[in-house]
C-alpha cells in the first residue's frame, strides 16, 4: 500500500505581507461606475479604457465622510466621464491625469497655486510611473522617496534594427498567410532558447515587429491580467520578472528565495505558482498584488505541474514519484507512486492520466485508491496533454499527431493530424478556453487548434526559432 503522508513536517507555507497601494474601494466603486473596466494596477496606476492615465495622491490623513463625492475638479465642473486633469474627491483622496505631448514627454497639470490636497498628497512609494514623467517644481513634495526616470533608461523594447541577433529576418513567407478571425485583436509573443529576447509579432507575420530584453534567457513565460502583463522566469535568476506589456518595461521584479522555473496560472482565483526544483518548493503569487504570499516546500525536484479540482500534481524528476498536494483539504500530501520516464500528467474523472515519452505508453490511476486502472500504447513520443469536454489530448512529437482519449471510458476517440512534418512541442492556451497553440520547434511554426471542434485553424510560421508561444490580447502602447 502506498504511502499517504499528512502534509505537517512536510509542507511548510509561510505568508509574506504585501506592500503594495490600495486604492480605497470606495474610489474604485466610484470610478468604475463611471468608467467600466478601468484597470487598477497593483502598484496603483489608474489606466481607464480610452488609455487615459491617472495616478493616485493619498492624503495625509482621510477625511470622516458619509458618501464619497468629488469635491472639486480642474477644469471646474467636470465629471469623470469628461477626463479632467485634476480630480479632488471629498475624503481628500486625488486623481492626477497624466498629460502627453505626444512625443515620450510625461507630466500633470501645471497650476501656480496648487490646491493642498495636491501639495500634501503623496503618490504610492512602490508605484513604477509612466516613463518620462516631469513632476513641476512646486507639487514636487508629492515624489515622497519614489524614483523617477524621466530618461526612458529603463525601456526594454529593442526594434529590429538595434539588435544583434542573426536569426531575426525581415523576409515573409512567399505564401501569404492570412490572419483567422480569432486572432484579431491579439499579440504574439514567441521565447527562443537563442536569445534573451522575447519577440513580439503580429499574428499572421513571420517577423517580429520589435522584441522585449529580458535579464536572460527566458525559461517560462505567461500573459496575465488580459495580456497587459508577462510574468517570466530566466535562467540562473532568483526573481520572477513582470513586464508592463503597454510601456514595455519590467514594472516589477518579484525576489524569491531559488530560482523559479515553471509558471502555472490560476486565473480563476488570480494566483499564480512556480516552481523552484532545485528547492523543492512551489511559490504563491497573488496576481491582483504581483507579490509573494505563500512558500510551499514539497518532496523532491518538481516539474510537470499541473493544477486540477484543487489539486497541485507534479513528479519528482530525481526519484520518479508523482505527488499530489491537495489544497482543501489542509494541504495533505498524498504519495502517488512511482512512475518511470513520466513526459505529462492529467487529471480528469478522478483518474490520473500519466504518460510515458521514451516508452509511448499512457498509464490510467484512480486517485482514490491509487490502482492502474488501464496502460496501453499511445501516440509516439507523448510530450503534452490537456483535458477538455471531457476528452485527454495526447500530443505525439515524432509523429506530429494528437490522440482523443475518452476520460470517462478510456476508449480512443482518433487523432488530429498536425500536418507540419516537424516536431511537436507543446500545448499553450489562448485566452479564450477553447483555442489552444501547438508549437512545432523544428519547422519554426505553430497551429492554433480548436478543441470545441477538434480542428486545425491554421498553422504559421515565422522567422525566428521558437521555444514557446503566448498568444494574448492586444495591449494599447503607451509610446
Amino acid at each position: 500500500m502506498r504511502k499517504i503522508l499528512l502534509l505537517i513536517g512536510i509542507l511548510a507555507i509561510m505568508t509574506i505581507p504585501a506592500n503594495a497601494a490600495k486604492i480605497p474601494e470606495d474610489v474604485q466603486n466610484y470610478i468604475r461606475n463611471a468608467a467600466p473596466k478601468t484597470d487598477f494596477r497593483f502598484d496603483g496606476v489608474i489606466t481607464l479604457p480610452d488609455n487615459t492615465v491617472y495616478l493616485p495622491l493619498y492624503p495625509s490623513l482621510f477625511s470622516d465622510i458619509k458618501k464619497l463625492e468629488i469635491k472639486e475638479t480642474y477644469p471646474a465642473n467636470k465629471t469623470i466621464e469628461q477626463r479632467p486633469d485634476i480630480i479632488i474627491f471629498n475624503n481628500d483622496f486625488v486623481l492626477l491625469k497624466v498629460l502627453s505631448d505626444g512625443q515620450g514627454h510625461r507630466t500633470v497639470l501645471h497650476q501656480t497655486n496648487p490646491p493642498i490636497q495636491v501639495t500634501t498628497g503623496l503618490l504610492p512609494q512602490d508605484m513604477l510611473v509612466p516613463s518620462g514623467l516631469i513632476i513641476p517644481e512646486n507639487i514636487k513634495g508629492i515624489i515622497g522617496n519614489l524614483k523617477i526616470d524621466t530618461k526612458n533608461e529603463d525601456l526594454i523594447k529593442v526594434s529590429n534594427e538595434d539588435s544583434f541577433e542573426d536569426f531575426l529576418s525581415k523576409n515573409e513567407p512567399v505564401i501569404s498567410q492570412g490572419i483567422i478571425p480569432q486572432l484579431k485583436n491579439k499579440t504574439v509573443y514567441i521565447t527562443t532558447n537563442y536569445s534573451k529576447n522575447i519577440q513580439v509579432l503580429e499574428p499572421a507575420k513571420a517577423s517580429p515587429n520589435y522584441s522585449l530584453a529580458q535579464q536572460s534567457i527566458p525559461i517560462d513565460a505567461k500573459a496575465v491580467h488580459n495580456g497587459k502583463f508577462l510574468l517570466v522566469t530566466t535562467y540562473e535568476r532568483p526573481f520572477i520578472d513582470v513586464v508592463s506589456v503597454a510601456d514595455s518595461r519590467f514594472i516589477k521584479q518579484i525576489e524569491v528565495p531559488s530560482n523559479p522555473e515553471q509558471i502555472l496560472l490560476d486565473e480563476e482565483n488570480n494566483k499564480a505558482y512556480i516552481t523552484s526544483p532545485k528547492a523543492s518548493t512551489i511559490f504563491v503569487i497573488d496576481l491582483k498584488l504581483m507579490a509573494l504570499t505563500q512558500k510551499i516546500k514539497v518532496n523532491g525536484y518538481c516539474e510537470h505541474l499541473i493544477l486540477s479540482d484543487n489539486k497541485l500534481i507534479y513528479v519528482d524528476k530525481l526519484k520518479n514519484e508523482v505527488w499530489s498536494i491537495e489544497l482543501d483539504n489542509e494541504y495533505r500530501l498524498k504519495d502517488i507512486g512511482k512512475f518511470p520516464n513520466v513526459s505529462s500528467i492529467a487529471f480528469a474523472d478522478n483518474k490520473l492520466f500519466l504518460t510515458s515519452r521514451t516508452k509511448s505508453r499512457l498509464a490510467v490511476i484512480d486517485y482514490n485508491t491509487l490502482g492502474l486502472l488501464q496502460e496501453f500504447t499511445t501516440v509516439s513520443k507523448p510530450l503534452a496533454t490537456i483535458v477538455k469536454n471531457g476528452t485527454l489530448y495526447i500530443l505525439g512529437s515524432q509523429d506530429n499527431e494528437i490522440q482523443m482519449v475518452n476520460t470517462a471510458d478510456l476508449n480512443v476517440n482518433g487523432t488530429i493530424s498536425l500536418t507540419t512534418g516537424g516536431f511537436s512541442s507543446g500545448f499553450h492556451k489562448i485566452s479564450e478556453e477553447n483555442l489552444y497553440v501547438v508549437t512545432d520547434i523544428k519547422n519554426n511554426q505553430y497551429t492554433i487548434l480548436d478543441l470545441n471542434k477538434n480542428k486545425l485553424l491554421k498553422t504559421y510560421t515565422v522567422n525566428i526559432p521558437i521555444k514557446d508561444v503566448i498568444i494574448a490580447d492586444s495591449v494599447r502602447l503607451m509610446d
